[in-house]
């Protein structure tokens, strides 16, 4: 027995060995060399673990050169101006990988003192943030994954349409938006290379200098989508948006020179809290303020998707959050899909199928942009880059024809931007819908490859509270129990709960009950007895013994379930919690006199023999069963409820009315 123990121990141990441990954990090498003044930077990345029926796995990269300069490219070369040593960071994302994200770990570097010679000098590949022609702009290395980081390089600069050789002023960002219950980030470091100094952006929204001429401010956008405005609008925009967000950041800059470009470095730590908010689009603003008036302020909005995974192609619905109650068949909701071509060479037909919910109304479908931008087939010449868009029963297919998209792998592409597009559009209801979510995907296909499928789009409503006003009449049933449940009652109150569900849900109420005054006998005597009133004689024939109640109780519903069978029925059922809030309780005496000798008898005589108040005297638990007839999810409807309290074992019966708003 003991040798079987052995050799069952050792196989365990070797079952243990031979198991794979994830290399998750290893950090990114970073390896260099050095010729003529010019830096060639490789990296070593743990092997790519491809996911089940997902394309080709491959990494995206972002360097950090530790002297401002900044790479996108998987191998990029770098002239440093110092030989001081620097810093030097990589931060790569795996698509379509299993695994997590290599960590990053810095590798200080010296560059080499000799001078580039001209032809190495002119294949070095210095990235190019500006695209927008404005004079600020940002660009993140990947869209935000719960619990991950991300890094945003933040550009700014003295383009030469500013016509000044030199200026100063104060850049910021604003983060964390609003909208959202959690923060989405936390800004873990920023690193500025320019003697950038970190500022208090509110002292610059008292005291920046906007003039009121009525001349266009440039507004820059990753969407293009913000109008120009003049100054006086951007000294009121840059304080609403400041209201917009959580929380800002700000730098000084002095003496930047003309056409001189500076970069700020932000590494972000996305916090877990944004995995429910997954497909959500959050906000990056960036502000750009001059000192020098004649140059106007800039502001530069980073649209980003809260993603669950690092996917390329994407599908986002834009304010997927929407308020039902102001939710109309006019609402027009914005979606876009995102797309890269990674392969190998250039793809010249992209065909994007989207399906299209059963709410939306499909003629009201438009398209409000394209990357590549071209124009609509229907106006196209012959062979000309064009889209076209086929509407099917529940589908439609935006297909990009006779264009040229490079591929990522694709030999003398080093621009990733250049192999990505996109298309966006708007859309409306039928009606106003009904309050569930509305889910949208997409599949894309590069020429005649196999479809890829996205993430699938969630349009949600946010629940909403309905208050509502409760009037209601008890009545019990025939009984001999003296409680005073059974006696008639008047109810006014109130309720609380979500706005318009169609699925099950809770709700509270707390309201006041009125109970009838009642009257009830607690003993009778009729032993007959001599006494004397007001100095009379007087002959007693019997005697009741009468308790008078009035009580009032306030009444909760802490626990209730309700599901809305249609827009008409619904049903419910709960605990109730009373307590009485003011109880009077009068003892009296009435006596009844024989008549005396001629036949006359005196009076009946009522003595109040003992009155007692009480608070808060008495609490119970009840049950309920209710079913209400109306318009149950808004408006007006009338309910019966029954109710049963174990403590007394008595039933009863109310009804009521409602009105939710």
């Amino acid at each position: 027995m003991r040798s079987l123990l052995l050799v069952l121990w050792c196989l365990g141990l070797t079952t243990v060995s031979a198991q794979v441990l994830p290399t998750d954990t290893v950090p990114a090498i970073v390896n260099y060399t050095t010729k003529d003044g010019i830096t060639q930077f490789s990296s070593e990345l743990r092997p790519l673990r491809q996911i089940a029926g997902a394309p080709a796995p491959f990494y995206t990269y972002f360097w950090e050169f530790g002297d401002g300069g900044f790479s996108f490219e998987k191998n990029p070369f770098h002239i440093y101006k110092s030989t001081d040593p620097v810093m030097v960071r990589l931060f790569a994302t795996n698509l379509y990988d299993d695994g997590k994200r290599p960590p990053t770990k810095p590798k200080p570097i010296k560059p080499g003192a000799s001078k580039p010679m001209l032809l190495l000098a002119s294949n070095s590949k210095e990235p190019t943030l500006f695209k927008m022609g404005g004079n600020i702009e940002m660009k993140s290395n990947c869209m935000p994954k719960p619990g991950d980081d991300m890094m945003v390089v933040f550009g700014y600069r003295n383009k030469a349409t500013n016509a000044q050789q030199n200026i100063s002023g104060t850049v910021a960002i604003l983060y964390n938006d609003r909208e959202f219950a959690n923060n989405n980030f936390v800004l873990q470091e920023s690193r500025a290379y320019n003697g950038e100094k970190k500022t208090d952006l509110k002292s610059m929204l008292n005291v920046a200098y906007l003039p009121g001429a009525k001349k266009p401010i440039y507004y820059a956008s990753i969407n293009n989508e913000l109008p120009a405005t003049n100054q006086a609008d951007a000294n009121i925009l840059l304080k609403d948006k400041a209201k917009d967000f959580k929380n800002h950041e700000s730098w000084r800059f002095e003496n930047l020179k003309q056409n001189e470009e500076r970069f700020l470095f932000m590494h972000f730590k996305t916090t877990p809290e944004m995995l429910k908010d997954t497909n959500a689009v959050v906000r990056i603003s960036a502000v750009f303020i001059p000192d020098n008036p004649l140059i106007e302020t800039e502001f530069f909005n980073m649209e980003l998707q809260i993603v669950a995974s690092h996917d390329p192609n994407k599908m986002v619905l834009k304010k997927s959050r929407m308020n039902y109650r102001l939710t109309g068949k006019n609402r027009e909701l914005s979606y876009k899909i995102r797309f890269q071509n990674t392969g190998k060479g250039p793809a010249k037909k992209v065909d994007v199928a989207v399906n299209i919910s059963e709410v939306f109304d499909p003629t009201t479908l438009k398209i409000t942009g394209t990357k590549p931008e071209v124009v609509n087939c229907d106006s196209a010449y012959t062979n000309q880059s064009c889209i076209k868009t086929i509407m099917g029963k529940d589908s439609v297919h935006f297909v990009f024809s006779n264009i040229y998209l490079p591929g990522l792998d694709q030999k003398g592409v080093n621009d990733a931007d250049s192999t990505m597009g996109f298309v966006a559009y708007t859309i409306k209801f039928k009606e106003k819908p009904k309050k569930l979510p509305i889910k949208s995907g997409a599949a894309i296909v590069f020429d005649k490859n196999e479809p890829i499928y996205t993430n699938r789009a969630v349009g949600r409503f946010k629940m909403g509270l309905s208050p509502a006003l409760i009037l209601g009449y008890g009545f019990p049933f025939k009984t001999d129990n003296k409680n005073y449940l059974n006696n008639k009652n008047m109810v006014i109150g109130a309720s609380l709960a979500p706005y318009s569900p169609y699925k099950i849900y809770w709700q509270v109420e707390l309201y006041l009950n009125s109970f009838k005054e009642s009257s009830f006998l607690v003993e009778s005597d009729t032993k007959r007895r001599d006494t004397i009133i007001n100095q009379k004689p007087q002959f007693i024939v019997k005697k009741d013994y009468t308790r008078t109640e009035k009580i009032t109780t306030i009444n909760a519903v802490p626990l209730q379930v309700r599901y809305n069978l249609n827009t008409f029925i619904g049903v419910g059922a709960g605990t109730l919690v009373s307590l009485d809030l003011y109880q009077k309780a009068t003892d009296v005496l009435d006596y009844t006199f024989s008549p005396n000798a001629a036949g006359v008898a005196e009076p009946n005589l009522q003595v109040i023999a003992n009155e007692a108040k009480k608070n808060f005297a008495d609490a119970r638990v009840s049950f309920f069963t209710d079913v209400q007839l109306g318009l149950v999810r808004v408006g007006p409807s009338i309910g019966f409820r029954y109710l049963y309290d174990p403590k007394t074992n008595n039933n009863r019966m109310a009804t009521y009315v409602t009105w939710k708003f």
